[in-house]
């Protein structure tokens, strides 16, 4: 059974591998709350998974560690058994969805670990990893739902109660809920007041289903942009424990997730992955009751791979009415463009993309469509902009 005193033994054995990550004061993420922000995303291997990875790792026999381990994860597990495998002078063979992030894969290499891809998501990889175990005699190294794990990932709790002991809830990214469970455990056992609080992607809604259903339940399907949580279904241990310490678990969806990525770049200056930035999506959307109180949102992981950050970037400012799309009606004469590029800039728009069409059969035959992009402040500096238009005469088209 999990314990306190397994999750103290594991601070101890971990001290020196670990870095006890800071806790940073975040003023503008959510103005009616004191927000605060763990960063993990800055932990080694970028990602607070190598503190469960290196615990159990630790405390295997000399038999375990020489039939060499094996692991699957969608790839923040990967390089935290990748790691302890390394300093233990053990193999690792990792089994990792072939939809994970090259940065991850190439990362859990650059540890020694064999790298085995497979097809689908992480619960693929998971069997596909059980297979291989079963072929070759390798240790399994469970991502989550392991007490060992679950008590290494309570190290975080611990830090917590030490660096704000007056906090009144903390939020935690969840996917297959080892992180979740033993930071509620620790936490709870020190200062039952404090909520915690659980937050999915709404395309992989496994544990909010499984809470509410009193059940352990299994989807048939996931899709989000936080690939570090996309667990079809929770671990049995880790369920249990969640209906016990946790006080909620809900979800946001990958626009917020973007917007939160974005947030974090821009005022804090920290990059997070889908996963690592959840927490602050439901801070900042109010998923969870934070008004007036003292949050922690826990940044998870910080490995996002560069080839989509661009992607999430776009999402996360039309998300944040930074940017803007505007379809257009006119009379195709001369003059139309300056007269509506005329009006954006006196609002202090900025056009950053112009299209131009004829328009479709059923519309006037000298009509025209302009579809434009723009820079904008916020939300409310667009509907400045679309109320000045509608003012000089131009018709609107919503989509």
């Amino acid at each position: 059974m999990i314990s306190l005193d397994k999750i103290y033994h594991a601070r101890y054995v971990l001290k020196e591998v670990i870095r006890d990550t800071d806790v940073i004061y975040a003023p503008h993420i959510n103005p009616d709350a004191q927000i605060y922000l763990k960063t993990e995303n800055l932990q080694i291997t970028g990602s607070f998974k190598v503190r469960g990875a290196y615990y159990k790792i630790s405390q295997l026999s000399q038999e375990e560690k020489a039939r060499g381990v094996i692991a699957c994860s969608a790839g923040n597990h990967a390089q935290g058994v990748a790691l302890a495998a390394q300093k233990a002078g053990i193999k690792a063979v990792i089994c990792l969805p072939d939809g994970a992030p090259i940065s991850k894969v190439e990362a859990t290499k650059s540890y020694g670990a064999e790298v085995v891809l497979v097809e689908g998501v992480y619960d693929d990889a998971y069997e596909r990893a059980l297979s291989l175990r079963d072929e070759k005699g390798y240790t399994f190294i469970h991502p989550f739902d392991d007490e060992l794990v679950i008590e290494g990932q309570g190290t975080i709790g611990l830090e917590l109660m030490e660096q704000l002991p007056d906090m009144d809830a903390v939020i935690v990214p969840v996917g297959g809920g080892g992180l979740i469970s033993g930071v509620a455990f620790a936490i709870k056992a020190l200062n039952p007041n404090v909520k915690v609080y659980g937050v999915q992607a709404a395309g992989a809604p496994s544990m909010v289903n499984s809470v509410k259903e009193k059940k352990v339940v299994h989807l048939p399907a996931v899709s989000t942009i936080a690939d570090g949580i996309a667990v079809k279904t929770p671990g049995e241990n880790t369920f249990a424990l969640t209906s016990k310490y946790v006080d909620d678990v809900v979800t946001v969806t990958d626009d917020e997730i973007a917007a939160a990525i974005l947030a974090l770049m821009e005022q804090q200056k920290l990059v997070t992955e889908g996963a690592g930035a959840i927490a602050v999506a439901a801070a900042m959307f109010n998923k969870v009751p934070v008004k007036g109180k003292r949050v922690v949102c826990l940044l998870s992981g910080g490995n996002v791979d560069v080839s989509i950050l661009s992607r999430v970037i776009d999402r996360g400012l039309l998300m944040s009415g930074r940017r803007c799309q505007l379809t257009i009606e006119l009379v195709d004469k001369p003059g139309q463009l300056e007269k509506v590029a005329g009006c954006i800039a006196g609002e202090g728009g900025n056009v950053v993309s112009v299209h131009y069409e004829h328009a479709n059969e059923g519309s006037d035959i000298n009509g025209c469509y302009l579809r434009l992009e723009l820079e904008t402040r916020n939300f409310e500096h667009i509907k400045a902009i679309r109320l000045a238009l509608k003012n000089h005469g131009f018709k609107l088209i919503d989509e």
